[in-house]
């Protein structure tokens, strides 16, 4: 019988596609195990942490797109917020020696990137979308219960993207599009959003293997420590077009698309990653051009 168990919340997501497998490999002598059902049915959460008894929790479960969030707000807080807090309270009261990863976002720093430098952990959040404000909120209590006694280590990624991410992201909303042009089956025109920011990308894995090496570093970090996940690199998202025009070789007309711009967005969004850097040795490996070539190939194969 495995001795740990490793609860995994949003194995169906693209994060969760990808941690899974790089999880098992790491930890061969563990089970890993997917949380099944709603987040938001507090007794069913309770219920599989009591049964599972978990040496580690990673938390991914959440409703990620913006725009998916603007559409059912209820549906957002009842999964971002509520939901993180079913499964805290659950392992507070089923399991307190778990160590609970909870996957945060940069997205909550929101207005203070408007400083137009890279923002370090201290930095105030500033959400300026429902997503970005329901994930703050989760955040803040993933904190206060960490004072009470939940072994919690908040960790705030940035942009990241990969194959198998949907193209409800600005990456993959590129890749498609261009696969297409490739392929014969769109027109030369690519319909964009604002183009002109500039955002902190990380490649997916690189994200994933940041939180095996803080499960790694688990009973080293202080309850509730924040930790940003970032290249502390911006790259104008027009460029990230331009690379993978260059990749695929194709060229198009750059349309601009009303319906694609967020109405509060902003200029410039870079992290200070130092904090985790010294902390557990953890830094990004793999150059944005492979992330771009990847994602385009993943969208070329369909």
């Amino acid at each position: 019988m495995t001795e740990k168990h490793i609860l995994v919340t949003g194995t169906n997501g693209f994060v969760g596609n990808h941690l899974l497998p790089l999880l098992r490999a790491h930890y061969p002598e563990h089970d890993v195990v997917a949380l099944t059902g709603d987040i938001r049915d507090k007794a069913m959460v309770r219920d599989q942490v009591h049964h599972t008894q978990p040496w580690a929790c990673i938390h991914l479960a959440a409703i990620s797109s913006v725009a998916q969030a603007r559409r059912d707000e209820d549906a957002l807080w009842a999964t971002n917020l509520q939901g993180t807090l079913n499964l805290a309270h659950a392992l507070m009261s089923e399991r307190p020696s778990c160590s609970f990863l909870f996957a945060s976002t940069a997205d909550a720093y929101g207005a203070s990137f408007r400083q137009g430098t890279p923002v370090d952990e201290k930095t105030m959040l500033a959400p300026l979308n429902p997503y970005a404000a329901s994930k703050a909120a989760a955040d803040l209590a993933v904190g206060a219960l960490a004072a009470e006694g939940l072994r919690a280590i908040r960790l705030r990624p940035f942009n990241h993207t990969g194959p198998g991410q949907s193209d409800a992201f600005v990456v993959p909303a590129f890749a498609r599009q261009i696969a297409r042009i490739a392929a014969g089956l769109q027109e030369h025109v690519i319909h964009v959003g604002d183009i002109e920011p500039s955002r902190d990308f990380l490649d997916v894995r690189d994200v994933c293997a940041a939180y095996i090496a803080c499960l790694d570093a688990a009973d080293t970090i202080a309850p509730g420590e924040i930790f940003n996940i970032s290249s502390g690199h911006a790259t104008r998202i027009a460029d990230v077009l331009a690379a993978l025009l260059a990749e695929a070789q194709v060229t198009a007309e750059i349309v601009p698309d009303s319906s694609r711009k967020r109405p509060t967005d902003i200029p410039y969004a870079c992290g200070d990653a130092r904090k985790i850097m010294d902390a557990i040795h953890w830094k990004p490996a793999i150059p944005l051009a492979e992330t771009l070539r990847d994602v385009l190939h993943d969208w070329q194969t369909h």
